[in-house]
């Protein structure tokens, strides 16, 4: 191959969110790209993919580019589409989930009914949750496609309580850095908390660390987690937000356990979720991966009984707290492996009439064996990764469940990153 510059004019986005064009009947991504852009790169093979890296500015520039609202942004991995306006992000995202479908999941789209996309509420300074590691006593994101370190000071993705908690957080935990493997911060409202996750045991070097720079930046409390073990608490780590849907059920938040990073198109998530899944009251539901219960309370509003089994040990606690302080009977959760706690369900004879599963982004391979052997007649997929959603939905298809609707959700705005949901029937 040349090492020769080239000019390319980008096409599309790719499912990474990088744009893509074509060269000598060859596709070339190009990080950084939007379509339209007329741009010079110097093509390199990276394994099976042919990528195309920037040299220079744009040579012609997309009528939906502009500037990038974070000084940051050049460098940094976090938002890669900082420099694209927001409805080319939102129609780039529909077209990738649906190209997904087609293309590797081989489920047409004209075979279910698509909505329109539903539109996060606040595109910058939404998330409430981040992950960073150390560099020295600096707190930074990983670089783009790498793990170069960009230290960062004040991040404008993240909500307000969070926004210049990187920068003071952490020379405080310079005591603990070269024995973290990452740090994560999380907020609700005005409330903050963190968590850093060790790579080996807790000691009291860490513990005094972190209880200092609660102590000094007036968080609610941090979580040490150790490579095993159990994780040692600090203050009060768990955050209390409300049920979405369901506002008289509480529900708990923790930075060592997943949440949806944006609370506020979470509410749009779930609303679409429960929806699709259309639960009666006389319905038993089946919720795999079920998390600190965000879509559990509102199913179980509507639902006769909902089983949530989760393998996160502190997010089952969540829900069963949340469940308690709410006073919400008819939920039960199990802690373990979804594959196996099917298995277990199959031998006990147990029949569910819906499903809703909210996998993570490697999906839930071999899933539909398993709820068509318990008798699931609707099922509801929550996909954070289109290529998941597309395999899983090709599995689903094979065992007889028939594609409904597909509602895309941008719970990630200024980053390729995308939310659907999908509803599946038995013998439809």
């Amino acid at each position: 191959m040349s090492d020769a510059p080239i000019e390319l004019t980008i096409e599309r986005l790719g499912q990474l969110g990088e744009g893509v064009a074509s060269h000598e009947g060859r596709t070339v991504f190009v990080p950084g790209a939007f379509p339209g852009d007329r741009v010079r790169v110097r093509l390199e093979q990276e394994g099976r993919v042919l990528r195309g890296h920037l040299i220079g500015d744009v040579l012609e520039a997309s009528p939906d580019r502009r500037a990038s609202a974070c000084a940051l942004s050049a460098r940094c991995g976090g938002c890669d589409w900082l420099e694209l306006a927001e409805p080319a992000q939102r129609t780039a995202k529909q077209e990738i989930v649906l190209s997904a479908l087609e293309h590797l999941g081989h489920v047409k789209r004209d075979a279910f009914a698509v909505r329109p996309l539903l539109v996060a509420p606040t595109d910058f300074g939404y998330r409430r949750r981040a992950v960073l590691h150390f560099l020295k006593d600096e707190l930074v994101y990983f670089g783009r496609r790498s793990h170069d370190r960009v230290p960062v000071q004040v991040c404008p993705a993240l909500v307000p309580a969070l926004a210049a908690l990187p920068g003071k957080l952490g020379p405080l935990l310079k005591p603990l850095s070269r024995e973290a493997e990452e740090v994560h911060l999380l907020a609700e409202g005005k409330k903050a908390a963190f968590a850093v996750m060790l790579q080996g045991q807790v000691t009291s070097r860490h513990v005094e660390a972190a209880e200092a720079a609660v102590r000094a930046l007036r968080l609610e409390g941090a979580a040490l987690v150790p490579k095993e073990g159990s994780p040692r608490v600090l203050g009060k780590p768990v955050l209390r937000s409300l049920s979405p849907l369901r506002p008289e059920v509480p529900l708990f938040l923790r930075p060592d356990a997943f949440s949806q990073a944006h609370g506020e198109a979470n509410v749009g998530l779930v609303t679409a979720a429960v929806h699709a899944l259309a639960p009666r009251e006389t319905d038993t539901v089946l919720e795999l991966y079920s998390g600190n219960g965000n879509f559990t309370f509102p199913i179980a509003a509507l639902a006769a009984q909902v089983l949530g089994v989760e393998s996160s040990s502190v997010s089952v606690d969540l829900a069963q707290r949340a469940a308690r302080e709410g006073g919400v009977g008819n939920v039960r959760f199990i802690q373990g492996d979804a594959r196996k706690a099917c298995d277990n369900l199959l031998r006990e004879g147990r029949r569910f009439d819906l499903a809703l599963v909210d996998p993570p982004r490697t999906g839930a391979p071999g899933l539909a064996k398993w709820l068509k052997s318990l008798g699931v007649r609707r099922v509801v997929y929550v996909a954070c990764d289109p290529g998941a959603l597309a395999r899983d939905a090709s599995g689903l298809v094979e065992a007889g469940y028939a594609p409904q609707a597909l509602q895309v959700v941008d719970m990630f705005p200024q980053t390729h990153h995308v939310e659907a949901v999908m509803a599946f029937e038995a013998g439809a």
